[in-house]
């Protein structure tokens, strides 16, 4: 007798939870040979709208964490991370073909940009901040602050299934903000998994929230929603890039646009996109 598979079937990250879609919509996703892998959720604009609410309602905690706490969070993200890497190493070459040697540094590498990333959250605002000097009897600081909620795009990109994912979560939540990302629509089972150890670490709910579907048909939605602040479209380029970016000015919101950064690069200047500068004025004591 032949063991029975189980057909696995993904479904949302919203909120710390992993619902359906009210659509009730699922697509098949296969090998690179062709052959069945899994069923995916598609997501769609109630999905959405339902995730940047969760972004929104868990924000000013999380922004209002202390540096050194986020960084903690951050490395045990990592942690996770590294005790299931033969598992991610394994999904990779099922969802994208890699050789089991790629597949095991792009596991490497996201493990080590989100350390890289947590040692940032308590570090960043002595490099960004500082004192201003002013005429009068005043301190003028300058100190960064988080911009609230945003909203990536993980690349499709070669050897980015994960590694993309991370590169374009991260450097959101280092100074506190909030993000609602779309998976990789070439390989969104590994960007499934990777929720499945958000939810497992210490990740306050809602903080990360991940989309799977079509890209194409729930950006333009999420880029003209009122209540986010932030798009990073490094992942998506062409016709989708532009109409976002179009949607976008009508609330004024933050763009990053296509090739600003590299797909997965690690970059201080990436930090500095999804934060506010804050001054800060304060009278000298005369006595």
């Amino acid at each position: 007798m032949s063991d029975m598979t189980i057909p696995k079937t993904y479904k949302l990250f919203v909120g710390g939870k992993f619902p359906r879609s009210e659509s009730g919509r699922t697509h098949a996703v296969n090998r690179p040979d062709g052959g069945f892998l899994a069923n995916v959720a598609t997501a769609s604009r109630k999905d959405a709208r339902d995730a940047v609410v969760a972004a929104r309602s868990a924000w000013s905690s999380w922004a209002g964490a202390t540096a050194y706490n986020r960084g903690q969070v951050l490395y045990r993200v990592a942690e996770m991370l590294e005790g299931r890497g033969a598992q991610f190493a394994q999904e990779i070459i099922d969802s994208t073909g890699a050789t089991p040697a790629a597949a095991k540094a792009e596991v490497r590498a996201a493990i080590d940009t989100l350390v890289w990333y947590a040692g940032w959250t308590d570090k960043f605002a002595q490099v960004f901040g500082g004192a201003n000097p002013v005429a009068g009897p005043f301190f003028n600081l300058t100190v960064p602050d988080s911009v609230g909620v945003a909203v990536a795009v993980a690349p499709n990109a070669e050897g980015s299934s994960l590694l993309g994912l991370v590169a374009s979560i991260a450097p959101i939540l280092t100074m506190g903000n909030s993000v609602v990302v779309l998976a990789s629509e070439s390989a969104p089972c590994v960007a499934m998994s990777f929720a499945e150890v958000l939810a497992t670490s210490d990740v306050p709910g809602g903080v990360v929230n991940i989309l799977t579907g079509n890209v194409a048909e729930i950006l333009p939605w999420l880029a003209s929603h009122a209540d986010v602040n932030s798009l990073d479209l490094t992942g998506v380029e062409g016709e989708v890039a532009v109409e976002a970016e179009r949607s976008a000015a009508e609330t004024l919101m933050r763009v990053i646009r296509p090739r600003t950064f590299g797909a997965t690069e690690k970059s201080f200047d990436r930090i500095a996109r999804f934060v506010e500068a804050k001054t800060v004025w304060h009278t000298k004591s005369l006595a």
